[in-house]
């Protein structure tokens, strides 16, 4: 082995949760003697981070995986994440693969790389060995790893994983696979988590988990996702907490208190809808109905002046029907929403969807993708165009906008501002009036900066 630290680099894939455990990886490393590069230094190991929520993340995987094999010839490849963990002799069959690790054997990296960097040059010399393989089931999973944070180099904002894991087995879904049972991360780590973020710089938090909203109920004694949202507005210094995305069905009363009454939650949130058809989303199994996702949505419109509102809409389900996808159409037509994250279909090995009839031909799923990502930019320049001639507060975010050149912010209703401003802002709350909205993005004057 070369003298000097073994250098690492971390590509990720995927959700925020996996930003976040990339993140938590390389904080594992680095207490164990790695340096983390970026960029475009050359590294002796390289993580790619997977994920496998739809086909085309797989391929997306498959190619940064080749293509990192490809163009470091000399280095270990180590593949994780989700992908690894449901299809694990698939990605050791990857060509230039060395190691395979699954979500709970991400935090022991450094224990599993040692003896492969120690016969690195011998097994190149050989020719190679076959990718070791190291994934435990996940439904054996019971805690939530504590990890050392890296610094979180680029980024104005922070995330804290305070929950992992689903209890529901919808239909679609492969993530109860890759990721197992519900299971909590305890109040009082989360507490000391985002303390430290906050010390080092980070007033903005985002709350990550894969079934945020079941939060607490397997801890002893069990808690709530409202009660730790109030513990977490008396953090000194955190100015806006973020939640990932919620299902509908965890709305209790406590918990819309705890978020209208807050004085750190964002107005914005994310709920998953997936169809505007009851037909449909029983298909799904969702624990929710069209009815009950207009009623909270309304609530929460109303509740919280100016909500960014975010939902996730699957194109295609098996048994999705032209009278189902209008019945979409004209449901997110008419809701507040102020952005779409719009999904096509596709089987996930093991999950029920896979065994339904009534599939839906490819050229159908590309039209209704089309037409409902049409809809969510007419909603979402709409939405805009609302902000124009008021003030808003933006968090400086570190990269300046490539296209422009100018300042990047983002508000508390979740919109980008771009706008003119000096360096030095990264990471500032500052005063931004939104002066025009474009299709292409959304623009905004610099007022006199505050702390």
């Amino acid at each position: 082995m070369t003298s000097g630290p073994v250098t690492v680099s971390v590509a990720t894939l995927g959700c925020r949760l996996n930003q976040v455990e990339s993140q938590e990886m390389l904080g594992v490393l680095e207490t164990r003697g790695f340096r983390a590069v970026a960029g475009e230094e050359p590294a002796q190991v390289y993580v790619v981070n997977t994920c496998t929520v739809t086909g085309r993340a797989d391929f997306s995987d498959r190619q940064l995986i080749r293509r990192i094999a490809r163009e470091r010839p000399g280095a270990l490849v180590v593949v994780t994440g989700c992908y690894a963990q449901t299809d694990a002799r698939a990605v050791a069959r990857i060509p230039g693969v060395d190691l395979v690790v699954g979500n709970q054997e991400k935090y022991r990296l450094p224990e599993l790389l040692a003896p492969l960097l120690s016969r690195r040059e011998k097994a190149r010399v050989a020719g190679g060995r076959p990718a070791e393989i190291h994934v435990a089931p996940m439904a054996a999973a019971r805690s939530v790893p504590v990890a050392p944070f890296a610094k979180v180099s680029g980024r104005s904002r922070a995330s804290v994983k305070i929950q992992d894991g689903c209890q529901h087995r919808c239909a679609f879904c492969i993530v109860p696979a890759a990721r197992g049972p519900s299971r909590s991360q305890d109040p009082k780590v989360v507490l000391e988590q985002a303390g430290g973020l906050v010390e080092a710089g980070y007033r903005e938090i985002t709350l990550t988990g894969v079934d945020l909203g079941y939060y607490g109920r397997d801890l002893v004694p069990p808690t709530t996702l409202g009660a730790l949202l109030g513990q977490l507005g008396d953090v000194p210094g955190l100015r806006w907490l973020r939640l990932s995305s919620i299902l509908p069905a965890y709305f209790t009363p406590g918990l819309i208190e705890a978020i209208v009454g807050s004085r750190v939650v964002a107005p914005h949130l994310h709920l998953p809808l997936e169809s505007g058809s009851d037909r449909v989303l029983r298909l799904m199994r969702r624990p929710y109905n069209t009815r009950m996702y207009r009623a909270l949505v309304e609530r929460l419109a109303r509740d919280i002046p100016g909500l960014g509102l975010g939902a996730d809409v699957i194109v295609g389900h098996p048994g999705e029907g032209d009278l189902d996808f209008a019945e979409t159409l004209s449901l997110v037509g008419e809701l507040p929403f102020s952005y779409l994250h719009v999904f096509s279909y596709s089987d996930r090995k093991g999950t029920e969807s896979t065994r339904l009839p009534d599939r839906v031909q490819a050229p159908d799923i590309r039209a209704r993708s089309a037409a409902l990502r049409r809809l969510g930019r007419e909603k979402a320049l709409a939405y805009r165009r609302g902000m124009v001639g008021r003030t808003h507060e933006a968090l400086v975010l570190e990269a300046r906008d490539r296209a422009t050149g100018l300042l990047s912010g983002l508000t508390a209703n979740y919109v980008e501002v771009l706008f003119d401003g000096p360096d030095g802002l990264a990471r500032r709350f500052v005063p931004v009036t939104i002066t025009d909205c474009r299709p292409e993005g959304t623009f905004g004057r610099l007022e006199e900066p505050t702390a």
